[in-house]
This record gives C-alpha cells, sequence and structure tokens, in this order.
C-alpha cells in the first residue's frame, strides 16, 4: 500500500491492472483503517479515471460472490447515492413499481454513507432479511418478481471497507463502483449518478457491455430523476436532456422530495407512497423514474405508456404487493 499511496501523492494515475490488485489486496484485510482512509481520500480530491474505475470494477467483479438469473430477463436500479440531497427512497420505491407491472427486479444495494437511509437500511427496517442464497433469492424474484443483494455479502472488498466509509460520510469511489457491480450481471440497468462526469465515466465503460442501460442525473445535483430540474439521460445509442416540461409533469422543489431525519421517518415515507398515499410530487418522481427504467427494459415503449403502467402497479397496489410477497 505504501507504494500505490507514493504514486497516488504525486499524483499520478493507477493502470487498469494496478488499480485492480490494491483493490484485491484490500479485500482479504491486510491494510489498517488509516491506510484505507488514505487510500480512499485521494479519489475524493481528484476525478477517478476510466482505467482506475475499470480496475476497480474488474476487481469487485473477480471476488464476488456470483449469481445466475439467465432464466429471467432482469433490471436493476441503483443509484451511486452520495448526492448529500436526503430524497426519500426514489429507487427504491421505483424498484417495487417496476416488479408490480410484472418486471424481474434484481436491486443491488447497501447502507447508505452520507445520507439518513440506504436502500439496505430501510429494506432491514422493514423486515428483509439479506441473503447471498441463490436458490432463496430465485424464489423471490419468482414470488414477488424482486430480491435485493445487499452488497456487503456478494462483495468482500466492499465489506473491509465499510466501516471507514460510514467514519468518512462522504461520497468515495465505492459508491461509483456499486451500480457496476450486480453480481447477477442483469440484462438491464437504470443507473443515477451524481455528476455528469461520473455519467460520462459509466457510458464508456456500459458500451462496452450488452446490457440495455440508461444513466440519468439530475443537473442541480440528484443521483436520479428529480423532477426539481432538467435532467441528462444516457443510453448506448443516445444522450438526451430533457425537462421536465417535456414530460407535461410540474417542476418540483426539492423540500418536496425531502426523505425525512431517521430511518423510521423515511421508511414511513416510502410505505406512505406505496399505499397510493403519497403527494402528488412524490408519485410523479417515483412514477417517471420507473417509467424510464420500463422503457429501457422496451425500447419500444413511449413514455407515456410507460407512465401508466407505473402509475397501475402503485395505484393498484401491486407494488404493495411486491413488498409484501418480498418481506414474507
Amino acid at each position: 500500500m505504501k507504494n500505490i499511496l507514493n504514486k497516488l501523492f504525486e499524483q499520478e494515475r493507477l493502470t487498469q491492472e494496478e488499480a485492480k490488485n490494491i483493490l484485491i489486496e484490500i479485500a482479504t484485510e491486510k491494510f489498517n483503517t488509516s491506510q484505507l482512509a488514505s487510500f480512499l481520500t485521494v479519489f475524493m480530491m481528484r476525478p477517478i479515471s476510466v482505467d482506475e474505475l475499470a480496475g476497480f470494477r474488474e476487481a469487485l467483479l473477480s471476488l464476488s460472490v456470483k449469481l445466475d438469473f439467465s432464466d429471467f430477463n432482469t433490471i436493476d436500479l441503483c443509484g451511486t447515492g452520495g448526492d448529500g440531497k436526503d430524497t426519500f427512497n426514489i429507487s427504491t420505491l421505483t424498484s417495487f413499481i417496476v416488479a408490480g407491472t410484472g418486471n424481474k427486479v434484481a436491486k443491488h444495494g447497501n447502507y447508505s454513507a452520507s445520507s439518513v437511509s440506504g436502500s439496505s437500511n430501510l429494506l432491514e427496517f422493514l423486515g428483509y432479511k439479506f441473503s447471498n442464497n441463490q436458490d432463496s433469492l430465485k424464489s423471490q424474484l419468482e414470488n414477488a418478481n424482486i430480491c435485493f443483494l445487499h452488497a456487503p455479502l456478494f462483495h468482500p472488498a466492499m465489506k473491509a471497507v465499510g466501516p471507514v466509509r460510514k467514519e468518512l460520510g462522504m461520497k468515495t469511489f465505492f459508491n461509483m463502483l456499486g451500480p457496476l457491480v450486480n453480481p447477477s450481471n442483469p440484462q438491464n440497468q437504470m443507473v443515477g449518478v451524481f455528476n455528469l462526469e461520473v455519467a460520462r465515466l459509466y457510458n464508456y465503460l456500459l458500451q462496452e457491455t450488452a446490457q440495455n442501460y440508461g444513466i440519468v442525473h439530475s443537473l442541480d445535483g440528484y443521483d436520479e430523476i428529480s423532477l426539481t430540474s432538467s435532467f441528462k439521460l444516457f443510453t448506448k445509442n443516445n444522450e438526451q436532456l430533457i425537462a421536465p416540461e417535456e414530460l407535461g409533469l410540474k417542476r418540483l422543489a426539492q423540500s418536496e422530495i425531502f426523505g425525512g431525519n431517521s430511518v423510521k421517518e423515511s421508511a414511513d415515507i416510502f410505505l406512505s407512497i406505496l399505499e397510493g398515499k403519497g403527494t402528488e410530487a412524490q408519485n410523479n418522481a417515483v412514477l417517471t423514474n420507473a417509467a424510464f427504467a420500463l422503457k429501457i427494459i422496451d425500447k419500444n415503449k413511449s413514455f407515456e405508456t410507460a407512465f401508466e403502467e407505473a402509475k397501475d402497479s402503485l395505484f393498484g397496489l401491486k407494488a404493495k404487493t411486491c413488498l409484501t410477497r418480498l418481506i414474507k
């Protein structure tokens, strides 16, 4: 680690192979917390390179607990986190709405490193038991249309840096990696990122895969479609700037999608929306994300059709049914 840190402190970049090898060593828990904190901090002070991100990703995937969900056509809906916006759990709610339309969702997630409640915090609070058992997770996909992949159970390197990330309380490159290393290798993915630089890095990496994907970033800083501003959408063959008004929707105030000050408050908001009792602003935010997710699965689907499908899932309580089945 000393040689790597010296190289980084001299403002040099790691090669893809160096990045891969150091993360494999981190996974063995051979470094102390000071060394790990120093390593993580470097990438908070300057942009990560494509080679570094690719190497870190390669390491995590090579070490991960593998899952074979090839019997299903799955989608992952996941944000990088780290946007500091403290919204309610939009990507998790979106996942259940998409599951309620009959599509299969293999959601990858983790505890929050910087906000009140990440997807793992929320689902654990609601009584979901994390597992990396393939048969159990397949059963959830079959019965509830959704399963949840708690990242530390699949990625030893994430587990090794978890305490340091929590102590730092800020976004690290692991926020960038999370959506890139779903161990089930879903055929479809919608990912939100906290800035345009990361969006372009993702676009570069994901273009090399066979996935259908969409990368979203709201220009006022959200790692999802927040409807508080225009947002960028990157797909394999396209890049768009879309305003809420173009979708026939009102622009929202940031306060309208606030997620509460505790895990319990976040869970209360989550359940209220899932029971069809959300505000118009909350509903439109999740329905818009769900509609674009459905368009990623089927590129020929119009936004209007996808939005109506999402509404039927939410207000017909199909999304809630998926949660009930998943917890059981």
